[in-house]
């Protein structure tokens, strides 16, 4: 096995800077051809060898003094950024350091020529040229499309950027007593005017307009998008595997700069009345529905889930969050107490301050309405990050927000993967999590939360059971388990992929169920008559296939589906047909642990007793299902079943009214219903004295 090179002492990476800096300098005198490994070897003092076992060959040691040009110029990009407010003074100070400033001079436009004029020959010098040209269109791109229709913003960034580069090269060809650095900067910036006019003013736009890549998906911090020097990622959508968007990942500054805003934004908004605060989170629901054709739109194309369930569900019920703790904002009172003739007590309801919500892939802004009314709704603020495999919506939620009335810095939204999301869980200032997520990630937070004694609401994972018993409207039953394991392609958190049948009825259950399955149409998530979509992405196709390929393996009994779905168009997209297994006993993979995906587990049963201690075998307490005629036994089962959210009768439906979370290993807290006021206040008590004072001493 080959071992991975021994690390650098201090020593040796002050040399190497000394080797790069000694390259920079051949460049600049004797350009690319003339810098030979004896040439840069002779000016840095040292022998052609030792300059190879540092760096290996010409090649390597170029590549490093140009990916280290282009970084430097990236990090002055990046903090003029950081200082502009508003798209066109953003564009203005992009050109001004790439045409200006410690970036444009003689010896700098030297070297960039020396190496730019040969990234068509080497592979090395091509990567960095292609990131460097993307990372400046990405930049143009965005700003513009706040200023221009796409299709003209992407042509006009096209136009500054090659502006920005011929200017470069005429500046390296040119007489060095003739280089200007003032003349080139304002004839790019004339351009620019030429196509947005003087007075033109900025509007956010979509992330995504009729489904086309809007360029980079941003951070949104103290009431608009923000973007700064960190990694980016691609957000691709699973059903054709085109990608949408490039995210920028917010790094420690960025998450600074949240918090920073929160807890200006915080103390404004806690100031206001709950009056004042219903108004703004009802004029942002009634913008969630005005919009909500384009949110679903951009939902569908982010998850893979059928426009048919974003449409009337994913924004929709995000609405209703909003307006119904609107409601309760003006109701949060605290309590009288009379303590007799000499004193009385009072208490408040306070918020927390500034306080995080982790969301998760499967229902972005609905998750994200979720954990923002409450908290909003007490008077907190709240810094939002997605999941980073659905990063879009969320950034429209925070300017409709803005667009509401909500103060700036109220409502953040940070982007990012797991690292984004360590520094806000362990971020001293920030007073509580809320996280949707797996089991593993919420012991990692709780863990974290530990730390500064934050609180935490963690809604986990499930593998809920849904008991029907022989009584049973059939009808009924097969409904409730349908929407119980293929809703969404079975990627919801309370699925009910545990299904007990009492044996008097499995061969009809199971026959109506597979006869109701294989009328179910896969297909194009953007069809309003598609009933399956695609999973979130290849990979976790990939793991869910694995769980049926376990099933099959075991010994369960295969009645529908198992296999990717490839038909056409399909086979670009994370297609998974919907699952049904059958004869499946309670040691099985696929009926111990959670597969997030369209995979239906059935089992028998004969009494009532044996169900409930086989449904509560499992380390999960999400949410639990029965179906019988009986209400009396109803209510008897479900008062010993060890879940957080039961249906009788019904399954998966999520009144915002209810509350929601779970038991054991599948969460803390709950989210919705007045029980989410709790977790987004303090109670402060008052003792308020009427007599004199007594003292012993």
């Amino acid at each position: 096995m080959k071992q991975p090179p021994p690390a650098l002492t201090p020593v040796e990476l002050k040399r190497r800077r000394e080797l790069v800096a000694a390259t920079r300098d051949i460049l600049v005198d004797h350009g690319f051809a003339g810098a030979t490994v004896a040439r840069i070897a002779r000016h840095a003092g040292v022998s052609p060898p030792l300059l190879v076992h540092y760096f290996g060959d010409k090649d390597a040691l170029l590549g490093l003094a140009f990916r280290g040009t282009a970084a430097a110029l990236s990090a002055d990009v990046a903090r003029a950024l950081r200082h502009a407010r508003g798209p066109r003074a953003r564009l203005e100070a992009l050109i001004g350091v790439c045409l200006g400033g410690e970036q444009f001079t003689t010896r700098q436009v030297a070297i960039w020529l020396a190496l730019w004029g040969q990234a068509v020959h080497s592979p090395t010098l091509g990567r960095i040229q292609r990131a460097y040209q993307a990372r400046m269109l990405s930049n143009l791109r965005h700003d513009l499309g706040h200023l221009l229709p796409r299709t003209r913003a992407h042509a006009t960034a096209d136009t500054l950027a090659s502006l920005i580069d011929g200017t470069w090269l005429r500046a390296a060809l040119a007489p060095p007593a003739a280089f200007d650095s003032r003349m080139p900067r304002q004839q790019v910036l004339a351009f620019l005017d030429s196509q947005i006019g003087a007075g033109a003013s900025p509007s956010p736009p979509p992330a995504i307009r009729h489904g086309a890549p809007e360029g980079l998906c941003t951070s949104w911090i103290d009431g608009r998008p923000a973007t700064g020097n960190g990694v980016r990622f691609e957000t691709r959508n699973p059903a054709t595997n085109n990608v949408l968007a490039e995210v920028e990942e917010a790094g420690e500054a960025m998450v600074a700069q949240a918090i920073e805003a929160a807890a200006r934004g915080q103390a404004a908004w806690a100031a206001h009345t709950g009056a004042e605060r219903a108004r703004i989170l009802r004029r942002a629901a009634d913008l969630l529905r005005r919009d909500n054709a384009d949110l679903a739109r951009i939902e569908t194309l982010d998850t893979g889930k059928p426009i048919a369930e974003t449409s009337s569900v994913d924004v929709l019920s995000g609405a209703d969050a909003l307006e119904y703790f609107a409601a309760l904002a003006a109701t949060m009172t605290g309590d009288y107490v009379d303590l007799g003739p000499t004193a009385f007590g009072y208490t408040r309801r306070e918020p927390l301050g500034i306080v995080a919500g982790i969301g998760a892939w499967n229902y972005p802004i609905q998750i994200a309405c979720w954990k923002a009314a409450p908290a909003l709704a007490c008077g907190n603020a709240m810094i939002f990050k997605p999941a980073e495999l659905t990063p879009l919506t969320a950034v429209r939620l925070a300017a409709i927000f803005r667009e509401a009335g909500l103060p700036d810095g109220v409502f953040n939204v940070v982007q990012g993967t797991r690292e984004t999301g360590q520094l806000l869980t362990r971020a001293p200032q920030i007073r509580k999590i809320s996280l949707t997520g797996e089991v593993g990630t919420g012991r990692r937070v709780m863990a974290d939360a530990a730390a500064t004694l934050k609180y935490v609401t963690l809604e986990l994972g499930g593998k809920s059971p849904l008991i029907i018993f022989d009584d049973a409207d059939l009808d009924n039953a097969v409904s409730a388990a349908l929407l119980g394991n293929f809703y969404s392609a079975g990627e919801v958190c309370s699925n009910a992929t545990r299904v007990f049948v009492q044996s008097g009825i499995r061969d009809r259950f199971l026959e109506r169920l597979k006869a109701r399955v294989s009328a179910m149409t896969i297909g194009d998530p953007l069809d309003p008559k598609t009933d399956v979509g695609a999973l979130i992405s290849d990979d976790h196709m990939r793991k869910v296939l694995s769980y049926i390929a376990t099933g099959k393996k075991e010994g369960a009994e295969l009645l529908a589906g198992g296999r990717r779905a490839t038909r056409g168009a399909l086979r670009r997209g994370a297609f998974v047909e919907p699952t049904v297994f059958a004869n499946c006993h309670d040691e099985m993979t696929i009926v111990r642990e959670e597969i997030f995906g369209p995979v239906m587990a059935v089992l028998d049963f004969t009494d009532e007793d044996e169900v409930i201690a086989r449904a509560n075998a499992t380390p999960f307490g999400l949410a639990a299902g029965i179906f019988t005629r009986d209400l009396a036994r109803a209510h008897r089962v479900i008062a010993r079943l060890e879940a957080g959210t039961c249906w009788i009768n019904q399954y998966n439906v999520t009144p915002i009214e209810l509350p929601f979370g779970g038991y054991k290993q599948s969460g803390l807290g709950r989210e919705n219903s007045r029980a989410a006021l709790d977790h987004y206040t303090q109670i402060k008590s008052v003792y308020v004295a009427l007599g004199d004072v007594e003292a012993p001493y």
